[in-house]
């Protein structure tokens, strides 16, 4: 077992490592190279051919018509409604303050079960539940948009409702998880988060100066590659190590998870330029920190 959990804690070192670096890729593309929404069904779609692929060499129970149904259901309202989330609100905020409100994830993951799963909420998690917020409000407050944030307020409010929509996430796929293989699992919902982008683009129309360019002759390979690595390692490989986390740890400690992405981006963002050292996005940062330190590990040790 403490092999298992090793594989399950080394699988979410780099699923978020990738992921934190993704925030920045995601700010340098978005909207100048490729639009919110379409970015969301590029990397959705990419993401749903590779993992079909990878079933073909992948052998796993064949999941029933009830499971592929609500792995479909998933994708295309929790996976697609995160990612839809998380883009908008990437284009319009800094990469910093939008892995704030990604840090998130264990405080909703713990309201979550407290209202549907039962769990007991004491003192000291109604503490750290109250910080967190508190620290979510002072980066919503504070910001101002600017030349690195052109809306801040709504990418941040984007950004919040994002992390709650993958803790919705994170929870019903750890149920399903039970019941089907890693490969199978994300054949379906990120199928179904790909049919929900192609019908989104269709609708709202598809924005891609990159493949505009590219089509009249004007090749822009800093973009495309910044492109391939988004496709390639946060969006496949990050999405395939995060479900063999989930597979042998809480779901809580998968949440927490989420602070490395924080520590990666605030890094690369100050070191790119993409974001100002902020002190009041240093006092949320730490706010949100202890908060979790009481939900999840101040109890543990009472």
């Amino acid at each position: 077992m403490k092999d298992k959990k090793l594989e399950g804690n080394l699988s979410m070192i780099a699923s978020r490592v990738m992921a934190g670096l993704n925030m920045n890729a995601l700010k340098f593309l978005l909207p100048v190279w490729v639009g919110a929404l379409t970015g969301v069904t590029l990397r959705v779609t990419f993401a749903a051919l590779a993992f079909w692929i990878t079933g073909l060499f992948v052998k796993e129970a064949t999941a029933s018509k009830q499971q592929r149904i609500r792995l479909l259901c998933l994708g295309a309202f929790g996976l697609y409604g995160f990612l839809f989330c998380y883009l908008l609100g990437i284009s319009k905020t800094t990469p910093v303050s939008s892995a704030i409100f990604n840090s998130m994830q264990p405080i909703w993951v713990f309201l979550i079960s407290v209202f549907f799963l039962h769990e007991k909420a004491t003192v000291m998690k109604i503490i750290g539940i109250a910080l967190g917020f508190g620290g979510a409000l002072l980066c919503i407050l504070t910001q101002g948009s600017d030349d690195l944030a052109q809306d801040a307020f709504t990418g941040n409010m984007l950004c919040m409702v994002s992390s709650f929509v993958f803790a919705i996430y994170l929870i019903v796929s750890k149920k399903l998880l039970q019941e089907v293989g890693v490969v199978t699992m994300m054949k379906y919902i990120f199928g179904g988060a790909a049919i929900m982008g192609v019908i989104v683009s269709t609708i709202f129309g598809w924005e891609a100066p990159l493949f505009t360019d590219a089509s009249h002759g004007e090749w822009h390979w800093m973009p495309w590659a910044v492109l391939a690595f988004v496709l390639i390692f946060p969006t496949y490989l990050s999405y395939f190590l995060v479900p063999i986390g989930l597979k042998y740890l809480k779901t809580t400690v998968v949440a927490i998870y989420s602070y490395l992405i924080l520590v990666v981006t605030t890094v690369t963002s100050l070191a790119l330029g993409q974001d100002r050292f902020s002190w009041t996005q240093a006092l949320a940062i730490a706010m949100i920190c202890v908060s979790v330190y009481f939900v999840e590990v101040a109890e543990r040790k009472k």
